[in-house]
C-alpha cells in the first residue's frame, strides 16, 4: 500500500479507501490510485482484513459428488447468491462418505468460513454444533440434518415419487417397480415412501421383488431391472428413483424388445427428446433457497431453525403414459 501510496502521490488512508470502495476520494484521484494498483499488481492481503473484520467473505458448500448432473444448477445458484453478497464459494464432494463429509465441513471451518451449505452424508451432524456455536451459519439442504437443530431446505421427495407412481397406476399398470438409491439416504426412503402410499392409495399389494435400494452403479440397477422384467410375476412398469438410476434404466430398456412404461424422478438432459416421463425437483431453486436463508443468517436475523420444502412437477413425455404391454 506504501508503494501505491508513493506511486499516487496520495496517503495510505485513501489507497485504503479507494481499495474498499468507501466514500470521500474524488475521481482524479481514484484514478490515479487505480493505475497505481494496475502497474504495481497490488493485491489486498485478505488475511490481514479478516483478522481486522472478523469477515473472510466467503462461504462452503459441501456436496455429494461434483461430477452429478443434478448439482451443477445447485452449485450455480448458491454461487451467484454469494457473488451477489460480493462472497467467495468454496466447494468439495463427500463421495457420500460421512466421514469425509465431516473432514470437509470442518476444514472449510478451519479457514474460517462465514457459512456453510451441506447436503448431508451422514446422520449426525453434531460435530458442527460448536461450529454453529461460534457464529458459523449453517444450512442444510437436499436432506435433513442429523441430531441437530438447523435451517434445511428440501424438495417433496415423497409426494413427487407418489405422483409419479400414480401416474403409472392411472395409465393401467398395477405391478410396478422401485428401482432407488441406497436405503440410509433420506430422499431414497422418502421415495420409496411416496412409492408405496400411491400403491396403497390404489389398492395395490407390493411384492417385496418389485422394490430394489442399493447402489447406483450401473450393474446393479441393471440386474434390478433385468430381475424385474424377466422374474415370475414380472412388472409392466419401473419407476427409477433418482437421474443416475434412470440413465442405467434407460440404457437397458433400450436392449428390449417389449416396452416398458417408465417415471424417473429429476429430469435430466436429452429426457425431452427421449420421451421420458420426470418428476422434475428445482435444483437451482433449491440451491438459492438456501443461500439466501444462509445470508439471512449472516446478516444477523436470529429466529427458530426454519424447515422448507419445495413442490416438485410431474411432466409427463410418454414414457410413463405407455399402456401395459
Amino acid at each position: 500500500m506504501k508503494d501505491v501510496a508513493a506511486r499516487a502521490g496520495v496517503g495510505l488512508k485513501t489507497v485504503s479507501r479507494v481499495v474498499n470502495g468507501e466514500p470521500g476520494v474524488t475521481a482524479d484521484t481514484e484514478r490515479r490510485v487505480r493505475e497505481a494498483i494496475d502497474s504495481l499488481g497490488f493485491r489486498r492481503n485478505d488475511s490481514a482484513r479478516v483478522l481486522r473484520k472478523g469477515r473472510t467473505a466467503s462461504i462452503g458448500l459441501v456436496l455429494e459428488d461434483l461430477a452429478d448432473p443434478f448439482y451443477g444448477p445447485l452449485s450455480r445458484a448458491v454461487e451467484e447468491v454469494a457473488r451477489s453478497h460480493g462472497a467467495l464459494l468454496i466447494n468439495g464432494s463427500s463421495a457420500e462418505d460421512p466421514e469425509r463429509e465431516q473432514e470437509l465441513a470442518l476444514a472449510l471451518c478451519a479457514r474460517r468460513v462465514d457459512g456453510l451449505i451441506v447436503i448431508p452424508a451422514g446422520h449426525d451432524h453434531r460435530y458442527l454444533e460448536p461450529e454453529i456455536k461460534a457464529g458459523v451459519a449453517t444450512v442444510f439442504v437436499d436432506r435433513p440434518p442429523g441430531r441437530i437443530a438447523a435451517d434445511v431446505v428440501l424438495s417433496d421427495s415423497y409426494g413427487g415419487a407418489r405422483a409419479g407412481v400414480a401416474q403409472l397406476i392411472a395409465h393401467g399398470h398395477r405391478r410396478i417397480g422401485f428401482i432407488g438409491d441406497q436405503p440410509r439416504i433420506h430422499t431414497a426412503v422418502e421415495r420409496l415412501r411416496g412409492y408405496r402410499a400411491a400403491m396403497e392409495d390404489a389398492g395395490l399389494a407390493v411384492d417385496p421383488a418389485w422394490v430394489s435400494l442399493g447402489s447406483t452403479a450401473p450393474e446393479r440397477v441393471r440386474r434390478a431391472v433385468d430381475d424385474m422384467l424377466d422374474g415370475s410375476g414380472s412388472v409392466t412398469a419401473l419407476f427409477a428413483g433418482n437421474n443416475r438410476v434412470m440413465v442405467t434404466v434407460v440404457r437397458t430398456l433400450a436392449d428390449r424388445e417389449r416396452k416398458v412404461a417408465l417415471v424417473g424422478f429429476d429430469d435430466m438432459e436429452l429426457a425431452d427428446l427421449l420421451g421420458i416421463t420426470v418428476i422434475a425437483q428445482d435444483a437451482a431453486l433449491l440451491g438459492r433457497t438456501a443461500a439466501e436463508r444462509l445470508f439471512r443468517r449472516l446478516d444477523g436475523v436470529e429466529e427458530e431453525p426454519t424447515r422448507v420444502t419445495l413442490a416438485t412437477r410431474l411432466i409427463p413425455r410418454g414414457s410413463g403414459e405407455l399402456p401395459p404391454a
